[in-house]
């Protein structure tokens, strides 16, 4: 499987709490509702906590301050994305979403990109 992964910065015009409510309810059932014509096989959406422990991560690496979140999106291949992106309900689902991805998100300071996962270990599977 191959992971598109998409890191979040939101709007300066959009409250954080706005931000999160829109990013968990609106837009992800707008993805949702077009994950079979983009041939998407699993969506996750991880915000970030509000926590100091973020502060004293970032402060003891000397990093910029954290974004918003993380979106990660599954497909089977590069080759399934592609042909499911250029179908008409596919084109159609993507220019949806990235309009919709603009009226929370601020694109210019996010960043998107396609990954392929190398398990190391997961510790959270019997066995």
């Amino acid at each position: 499987m191959v992971k598109l992964v998409y890191i979040l910065r939101a709007r300066d015009d959009v409250e954080p709490a706005e931000f999160y409510r829109y990013w968990r309810a609106e837009h992800a059932a707008k993805v949702h509702s077009v994950a079979k014509a983009i041939g998407a096989r699993r969506y996750v959406q991880s915000h970030t906590l509000d926590t100091p422990l973020n502060a004293a991560l970032i402060d003891s690496r000397g990093m910029s301050p954290a974004y918003e979140g993380v979106t990660e999106v599954w497909w089977d291949s590069l080759a399934e994305l592609q042909a499911a992106a250029s179908t008409p309900e596919g084109t159609e689902a993507m220019r949806m979403l990235i309009e919709d991805e603009g009226r929370f998100i601020d694109l210019s300071r996010s960043t998107i990109f396609m990954t392929e996962e190398h398990e190391i270990f997961d510790f959270t599977r019997a066995g």
